[in-house]
């Protein structure tokens, strides 16, 4: 990305009047250009074109072309290492099969014990599905390079965690996994567009992704995978659907893996969501991740300086240390659930993650200084005023 685009970027957003989003973190803000954009896929491209379009409007080649364009961005990934589609379940499923093939003798799944549940319910039924003396072994982030074996084959970590935004050192724990001889995947879910990512400095294996958080690809936008591209001929995926094959209408019964990371697709793109996620990368160009980064940094030191001054009973649950954070900011409070819904009834919107955390994500794409301290306005109050005690706010919704 180039140096020097203004942030923030409000004007390239739909945003509510008389709201403050600090969820960014969790599902990013509608990009007005987005709708549009749908809107031509649905009348233009699918209603004129019908079939066609898998030629003629490129259809086809989205996952490819959305990859490298993902991989240039936020990556320093080179063309062809980036993959886009399905989710990001199914992507950490597709790189631990990969990377345990690469590691026939080893017998370990090393993970953090509080990373990202679905993480780990993959590499759990991965394990019920092969069976073969498998095992998942989960510590704190502190402690996994201390748990780094020869019998490990590979560590599955997230490199800023969803509960409290601490982020790892990741180029450091790649190489002491590499000193034992694992393979390395990281989870850049809360990463991409949070903070800069370089994977030609983290020499990782596989890393994946969504692009629904900060990268405002909408609910249910499609995830990527990024495999190292000197390793594709070590690998043959799991899951191997006929988008993944080398010539998928050739039709032929058995299986070639594709080049490079195209090897990862599976079945059929979701061509409207692409096409969404296309239309929000548009509002990054021009933006430097660093400038972004010390945006979201300021941010966030403000709105944690300002909590802990005027909201009493609210405690720091992230890393002190602005460096170890990613762009989200946590606080423990013993009503944390019901303080959240009192928050956002009064039109600040964060969210809650279980058993007390309050969570606040920092998106300088739409965010400034000034929605940073309205917002701790209405914190302050929330709290001053015992909002929080009021009954409509204690029931639980299904999502929190």
């Amino acid at each position: 990305m180039t140096q020097g685009a203004e942030l923030p970027r409000k004007h390239l957003f739909d945003m509510p009047e008389g709201l403050i989003y600090l969820d960014g973190n969790s599902l990013g803000m509608l990009p007005k250009a987005v709708g549009p954009r749908v809107a031509e896929t649905i009348d233009r491209e699918w209603g004129q074109s019908l079939i066609r379009a898998w030629n003629a409007e490129g259809w086809m080649d989205l996952p490819t072309q959305l990859g490298d364009r993902l991989g240039a961005m936020f990556l320093n990934a080179p063309a062809g290492s980036v993959s886009v589609g399905d989710t990001l379940s199914i992507k950490v499923y597709q790189a631990l099969t990969a990377a345990l093939n690469m590691r026939p003798d080893r017998r370990v799944i090393l993970s953090d014990s509080n990373n990202f549940p679905s993480d780990l319910y993959m590499a759990q039924g991965l394990i019920e599905t092969l069976g073969q003396g498998y095992r998942l072994e989960t510590v704190p982030a502190d402690d996994i390079e201390t748990a780094l074996t020869d019998g490990v084959a590979v560590v599955l970590l997230t490199e800023v965690d969803y509960r409290t935004g601490r982020r790892l050192d990741a180029a450091r724990i790649t190489r002491a996994v590499h000193d034992v001889g694992a393979v390395m995947i990281w989870d850049l879910a809360h990463s991409l567009g949070a903070v800069p990512v370089d994977m030609a400095v983290n020499p990782a294996e596989f890393a994946v992704g969504c692009t629904y958080k900060y990268l405002n690809a909408g609910p249910g936008a499609p995830a990527f995978i990024y495999i190292r591209p000197d390793l594709p001929d070590d690998v043959q995926p799991a899951l191997a659907g006929w988008m993944g094959h080398a010539n998928p209408f050739a039709m032929d019964p058995v299986y070639e893996p594709g080049p490079a990371a195209e090897r990862f697709r599976i079945g059929t793109p979701p061509i409207v969501q692409m096409r969404m996620l296309e239309a929000a990368l548009d509002v990054w160009e021009g933006v430097s991740m660093q400038a972004l980064r010390d945006a979201s940094l300021a941010l966030s030191e403000t709105f944690i300086a300002e909590v802990e001054r005027r909201c009493l009973g609210l405690e720091l649950a992230s890393p002190r240390d602005p460096q170890r954070r990613g762009s989200q900011v946590s606080f423990h409070f013993e009503h944390g659930y019901a303080a959240m819904q009192a928050l956002i009834a009064s039109g600040v919107i964060g969210d809650f993650r279980a058993p007390d955390i309050m969570r606040f994500g920092f998106t300088p794409l739409y965010l400034d200084e000034a929605d940073v301290i309205a917002a701790v306005d209405v914190l302050e109050r929330v709290i001053r005023d015992r909002l929080w005690d009021r009954p409509e706010f204690q029931t639980r919704s299904r999502v929190t």
